[in-house]
């Protein structure tokens, strides 16, 4: 039997991060100590102003930790310089950001271009996302971003983020601006890519559904803090306070029902 292939992830870890932003009351993070392995899909769960964000763009270092360390395979973001490491990172938001005035092709060939990729290269790459996020090249390379629905923005907006190759994905409530059937579609969507390419990626809601409905590993966060790491069926059997027990629900069982069939596919 040969052997498997590697994750195309990175190993990202957090050490004793805390994040003070000026004249806050208290830390917006603090005491995070967490190892996200490579190729794993991690979602960071929690209520607004819990600190999941914040911990998120510390990644690509939009937030600059106050203290402690962030690292992509064992070395500090902070050794690198700043556009290159972003650019080296995949970043999805709810917004989407998608240039008005460019065509959908070339919003996503953006960092390729700027990486100095060939045409043929780039062309190439924009019809493999395209088809990868399951829409059809021919039918919407050419478009502009007014002529895409909602689910069609934030499936290029996905596109975008792979475009060049990155090894770690941070998705920021990508999903939050759609209705709830677009929603899902998207879910099943960025679960199938996961599968495919096996990025790493940290992912933001304050959705419990999602998060389970996602995950290999939830983060539990409230108020700065790391409340339970752990997966998600574990999340609902075993949720480690008060806190999480109320965040999962009265509804865990169901919940544990609906992760069975999932649970198995993976």
């Amino acid at each position: 039997m040969s052997a498997p292939t590697p994750p195309s992830g990175a190993r990202v870890e957090f050490r004793d991060l805390e994040v003070r932003y000026a004249d806050a009351p208290a830390a917006a993070v603090s005491g995070v100590n967490l190892t996200v392995d490579a190729g794993t899909f991690a979602v960071l769960l929690g209520p607004s102003g819990c600190g999941k964000s914040t911990l998120l763009r510390t990644i690509n270092r939009l937030v600059e930790p106050t203290s402690g360390t962030v690292l992509i395979d064992s070395v500090d973001v902070r050794e690198r310089e700043v556009t290159t490491l972003r650019r080296g990172i995949g970043y999805a938001i709810q917004a989407v950001g998608l240039f008005p005035h460019y065509t959908v092709a070339r919003n996503i060939a953006v960092v390729p271009e700027l990486l100095g990729w060939e045409r043929s290269r780039l062309a190439a790459r924009v019809d493999e996302l395209l088809t990868l996020v399951s829409l059809d090249p021919a039918r919407y390379r050419g478009r502009l971003p007014r002529e895409l629905s909602g689910g069609e923005a934030q499936r290029v907006g996905v596109a975008r983020a792979l475009a060049a190759e990155p090894r770690v994905l941070l998705m920021d409530e990508p999903f939050a601006a759609v209705d709830a059937i677009v929603r899902a579609s998207l879910q099943d969507e960025i679960a199938r890519v996961h599968r495919e390419l096996r990025t790493t990626i940290v992912f933001v809601t304050h959705d419990v559904d999602e998060a389970l409905r996602l995950a290999d590993s939830i983060v539990v966060m409230n108020a700065g803090r790391i409340v339970q790491e752990a997966p998600p069926a574990q999340l609902l059997s075993d949720p480690a306070d008060a806190f999480v027990r109320s965040l999962v629900g009265v509804d865990a069982q169901t919940r544990r029902l609906a992760l069975e069939r999932p649970l198995i596919e993976r």
